[in-house]
């Protein structure tokens, strides 16, 4: 057993007389009483001595409070006490108050001048190399390396400003509940509603599925502004870094331009951003067709309220040649078979079922041969000249005509490939200056001068609008990398497949799904920016 008395340096070992323990090693009871007294008189001693130090004023002072030296500050106190820390970077910097208190005691020998010129070297301040810097301009957005190519993905954001969501908790103001008791149908209800009609499967309560639709995102722009805000870059930029990089990648690079601002708000918000990602996600892992239908891609869409265009940046993005467009409801906002329905009163519900038609065709319900060839049945004996009467009526989607002269100023070729009818095609087109124009052409009674109901020809369904394409590209000698193809109906999938980029315009569900990129605002003006151009450049291209 060892004890240790303070003010004693040395540590006696023996043995205690208690029971069980015998005295061993010859030691006797009066060995041990007179070595226990020697040992109380030596502790009492250095008790003595330990007294006479602590009264001597000749002794020397005692060291004052610890402190914090600069090698034990640290720069954050979040990084101080963070869970993780990289073991890759260690710190190295302790802030300002570090090197403040280092450099009190030092001077530099010798003094070196300090030149306090900071601007473009001229022949008064000619450049010059100075030690201990070094200076580079190579970055990731460079020119790659000698047997490298480049990787980079395009994303451009679209704040889509005319049609904002509302809070999930806060009902909808364009929604109006009828009082209890009105006694109004379902259907006449759900006219009163803002939601789609492609949102609800009926209308009847017996048809509805078992399992309710999946709960829509919070809206996050009506808390961090109505615009493409830092937040949402910061989102979108945290979204890309969760998919896999390719292999020998390390880190996520991105730069950001703003294309174009909100000048109706004093503070000028960006609302189209063009996000730079290098390198692009591992293409074996997630192809680029499939990640823009990444179901996070669209939660994030449906969260901040915006369009996302993904593009690969190539030098084809940049440089179109041909940009091929719809008709109805692309070009113009309406459906010229509607329009011509609408003229007929007998019967009275004609123009109805003309417009389910339309509708069902669209989104893709019905083949889109089959249904126009009973629409147009609908309209025998409607006068020829109709068409002629329809001109003046026809509504042009807000951007169109400046759109249309940037791109011939740019030297791009133009065509419109209508599933309407060709009479009101050709003259829209020559209207607008485009190119090249193919529509239907219909059965006019010679003697009567009023539509059969028949069909001249091959229909212009959504193998015809490819098969034009191809042949006005190879026409032209332009490749199918440099051809842009819009529209928004089911009918325009394969036009917009075979193109370089198929953009859906304000389109049904399913060609929103299916279509390389989408827009849903309010000017086809926007198209300009999907190829880089900003809000600037596109005003000098229509001036």
């Amino acid at each position: 057993m060892s004890i240790l008395y303070p003010g004693v340096s040395e540590v006696y070992m023996h043995c205690l007389p208690v029971k069980g323990i015998h005295l061993t090693d010859g030691l006797t009871e009066s060995f041990f009483s007179v070595w226990l007294a020697d040992l109380g008189s030596q502790f009492v001693a250095c008790c003595a001595r330990s007294a006479n130090m602590s009264q001597d004023p000749q002794s020397p002072t005692r060291q004052g409070r610890p402190s914090m030296t600069a090698s034990m500050r640290s720069s954050s106190f979040l990084r101080e006490h963070q869970q993780y820390r990289p073991p890759s970077k260690p710190e190295n910097h302790y802030g300002i108050d570090t090197v403040v208190e280092d450099l009190q005691a030092t001077s530099v020998s010798p003094p070196r001048e300090i030149s306090p010129f900071k601007g473009i070297p001229s022949a008064e301040n000619p450049p010059r190399i100075v030690d201990g810097q070094s200076h580079e301009l190579s970055h990731p957005n460079c020119t790659p390396l000698p047997g490298a190519s480049t990787n980079r993905l395009i994303a451009t954001l679209f704040y889509k400003s005319t049609n904002p969501r509302v809070s999930n908790a806060i009902p909808s103001p364009q929604r109006n509940p009828s009082p209890k008791g009105s006694g109004q149908s379902p259907s006449v209800r759900a006219a009163d509603s803002d939601l789609p009609p492609t949102m609800a499967p009926t209308s009847k309560l017996d048809d509805f599925p078992l399992e309710p639709p999946a709960t829509e995102p919070e809206p996050l722009d009506h808390l961090y502004g109505a615009n493409v805000s830092p937040m949402c870059i910061a989102s979108f930029l945290h979204l890309m870094s969760t998919f896999p990089l390719p292999a020998g990648s390390t880190d996520l690079h991105s730069s950001h331009r703003c294309l174009k601002i909100d000048q109706s708000h004093q503070e000028h918000h960006p609302t189209v951003v063009e996000l730079t990602l290098s390198p692009a996600p591992a293409s074996d892992y997630l192809p680029l067709k499939d990640l823009r239908k990444h179901e996070l891609i669209y939660r994030f869409e449906r969260e901040w309220n915006v369009d996302v265009a993904l593009r690969a940046d190539t030098l084809w993005r940049r440089y179109p040649r041909l940009v091929v467009f719809d008709m109805d409801s692309t070009l113009i906002t309406q459906e010229v078979i509607d329009l011509l329905a609408a003229t007929i009163k007998d019967p009275p519900d004609l123009a109805a079922r003309v417009a389910d038609i339309t509708h069902r065709a669209m989104m893709g319900e019905l083949e889109f041969d089959s249904a126009f060839r009973e629409r147009v049945k609908l309209l025998a004996g409607l006068p020829g000249t109709l068409f002629n009467e329809l001109r003046p009526v026809l509504d042009v989607t807000n951007g169109v005509r400046p759109l249309i002269k940037a791109l011939k100023r740019l030297g791009v070729k133009t065509a419109v490939l209508s599933g309407g009818f060709l009479p009101l095609t050709s003259w829209l087109a020559g209207e607008l200056g485009i190119d090249y124009a193919h529509a239907n052409e219909v059965v006019i009674d010679e003697q009567t001068g009023k539509l059969t109901g028949e069909v001249k020809g091959r229909i212009v369904g959504k193998e015809r609008k490819r098969e034009l394409l191809i042949e006005i590209a190879e026409k032209e000698g332009i490749a199918l990398e440099q051809v842009v193809a819009v529209g928004d109906g089911a009918n325009d999938l394969l036009m917009m497949e075979a193109a370089g980029l198929g953009v859906a315009w304000n389109a049904k569900p399913m060609v929103q799904m299916e279509a390389s990129s989408r827009l849903n605002g309010d000017s086809l003006l926007d198209l300009l920016h999907l190829f880089g151009f900003t809000e600037e450049e596109v005003r000098q291209l229509s001036a």
